[in-house]
């Protein structure tokens, strides 16, 4: 099953509208808790507009999410297998990387499982959330080269290495190389 960009955004915009109207906020509470736009977040939900990682990290953050329960499926799993050409894949406009969600949707596993293609050069950066501090996660590097930046220390990664890291803490994703990095994260929500 091909996803298009258009069904992606289509399907993020289907997402924040469910997810904002869950939380009870207007489009106003949502653009102050978050501190995007009021007019960023409405053309996100008419899906005119597909957010960036760190704005869709500061809108999952704003509803108490995760990045990854952003994506999760709320309906219960169908199947506890996940297979390759049914993973959901989410491109992110400004540097290109993309998301593949491994793991089964609506299972009762607090862990996730995330493989990213991540481009040359690449840099993607998460504030702090103090939401998120609850939650864990393995960065387990396939190929290439990563740089994992946490306040003051950088931790590069080879193939095979794995770092855990606590995600409620302002951290750095970062390709320093001139080769794409394929990584996986392994989310542990910590619920």
């Amino acid at each position: 099953m091909e996803t298009t960009d258009h069904d992606i955004e289509s399907a993020i915009s289907e997402r924040l509208k469910k997810l904002r109207g869950r939380a009870g906020l207007t489009l106003d509470e949502l653009a102050s808790l978050s501190g995007v736009s009021r007019a960023m977040i409405s053309r996100i939900e008419r899906a005119e507009a597909s957010p960036t990682a760190a704005l869709l990290a500061r809108l999952s953050e704003a509803l108490g999410l995760s990045l990854s329960a952003f994506f999760a499926d709320d309906e219960p799993a169908t199947s506890p297998l996940s297979r390759h050409a049914d993973q959901r894949l989410w491109r992110d406009p400004h540097t290109g990387y993309v998301r593949r969600s491994v793991s089964p949707p609506g299972t009762p596993s607090r862990v996730d499982i995330v493989e990213v293609d991540f481009p040359a050069r690449a840099r993607v950066s998460f504030p702090p959330r103090e939401e998120s501090r609850v939650m864990t996660q393995h960065v387990w590097l396939f190929e290439g080269a990563l740089e994992m930046i946490i306040g003051e220390t950088i931790h590069t990664l080879h193939p095979g290495d794995c770092l855990y890291m606590d995600i409620g803490d302002a951290f750095d994703f970062h390709n320093p190389s001139d080769k794409p990095a394929r990584y996986a994260v392994v989310l542990d929500r910590g619920r």
